[in-house]
């Protein structure tokens, strides 16, 4: 088994190696990267793993250069490390996997290029080796004015509403999105973002080059075509394995000013993505819901942490994210309109109608990710409800 020196002679190559040879998150490969370089960590690992040793682990002479050239270090966790890395060397060449995904109009992103959120460096060891991108990832736009959305996949049409209003109206005001994907309030959210006007970043679990959920494509295609990125730490072709989801929650974390959730259960993997940000110092918000709802305990029990403090609109989240005195929006308070008798394509579509700015109907619909025929007739109904009205040949969502 042998890892090609073409992929280890090249610092990109390499980092691109390191994310097939590696499960997200591996401290040690990021400690050994972060001494050597991801290339002189690659080689060492290649010569190390090409050399007979007794079980997994690495010859002890390798061990003493080791030694030499990053100091004191763990010995166990390294052999341990090379009993993982051992069975995916054959599988660490990443040279197809990358034309692969400049033919899906992809790209890698590493460290120092311009696209790199900054933010993620602050994760230390555990940091990504480099990201594989499709779409637009603005590296300055996510240092600068950037925030998380995130919440629960059962969310309540309450919740829903809250994120897309959200969503959008931080967009329109230069916010750059930051969610998961998922269904719930990360779709609300980057929906709104879109209705907004503004881009979004889907950060995924899995390969760049699958949607998941499925359902979302068309979501996804149109993240892309409106200048934002879908984002993983993972290769093509790789599944979102449940240990991914909470991995990919740091990511989500780091990337942003800050994280605000929506609504969570008790439960809810977006407690991890707050605790994450709390730990990295980040400005945590959450959206308050009915104290009788278990679908907003989690938010509640960040209140009662310490962990969020309390957000109700935009103004509130810009305020909490955004840049000292500059990111002050008009206090607008979050409409509530009354949908939970809309059904779901109802309440996509009206997701997807921007607040401020209108929209034409393909965008909507585009956006929505609804079929003509349903799409128009949910936004005849949501005109007739006095929820949207129709300005020329655009849509825009009625004040409360």
């Amino acid at each position: 088994m042998s890892i090609p020196p073409q992929v280890v002679a090249d610092e990109r190559l390499a980092r691109a190696a390191w994310s097939l040879l590696t499960e997200p998150g591996d401290a040690t490969a990021g400690a050994m990267r972060g001494a050597l370089g991801a290339g002189a960590a690659l080689e060492w690992t290649r010569r190390a793993l090409d050399s007979p040793a007794d079980g997994d682990g690495a010859p002890a002479t390798l061990l003493g250069e080791l030694a030499a050239m990053v100091g004191a270090f763990d010995h166990a966790a390294i052999h341990r490390a090379m009993g993982r890395w051992r069975r995916r060397a054959d599988d660490a060449d990443p040279r197809q996997a990358l034309e692969l995904l400049g033919g899906l109009g992809g790209r890698l992103v590493c460290p120092g290029d311009a696209a790199w959120p900054a933010g993620l460096d602050e994760l230390g060891a555990t940091a990504p080796p480099c990201l594989w991108v499709r779409g637009e990832l603005d590296g300055a736009a996510l240092a600068g004015r950037s925030v998380a959305l995130v919440g629960a996949r059962a969310a309540t049409a309450y919740g829903e509403r809250i994120a897309a209003d959200l969503g959008a109206e931080l967009a329109d005001a230069g916010f750059v999105v930051v969610s998961g994907g998922a269904f719930g309030i990360d779709a609300a959210a980057h929906r709104g973002a879109l209705a907004g006007g503004g881009r979004t970043v889907v950060l995924l679990a899995g390969g760049v080059d699958r949607a998941y959920p499925t359902a979302h494509a068309r979501l996804f295609d149109a993240v892309r075509a409106d200048g934002g990125a879908l984002v993983s730490e993972v290769p093509l072709g790789w599944a979102p394995m449940r240990n991914r989801f909470l991995l990919r929650n740091r990511l989500i974390a780091a990337m942003g000013r800050g994280v605000v959730v929506v609504e969570a259960a008790l439960r809810s993997g977006a407690l991890s993505t707050a605790r994450h940000a709390a730990t990295l110092l980040r400005p945590v918000g959450a959206v308050p819901g009915p104290v009788t709802s278990m679908a907003s305990a989690g938010c509640h029990r960040l209140l009662r942490d310490g962990v969020a403090v309390c957000v109700t609109n935009a103004a509130e989240v810009a305020e909490l994210v955004g840049a000292l005195g500059a990111d002050v929006l008009p206090e607008t308070p979050t409409s509530l309109v009354a949908t939970d008798a809309l059904d779901e394509v109802a309440r996509r579509v009206l997701d997807a109608v921007p607040v401020r700015r209108g929209a034409s109907s393909e965008s909507v619909l585009r956006t929505a990710g609804v079929g003509d025929r349903e799409g128009r007739s949910a936004l005849g109904l949501l005109e007739l409800g006095g929820i949207v009205s129709r300005m020329g040949d655009r849509w825009v969502r009625r004040g409360d």
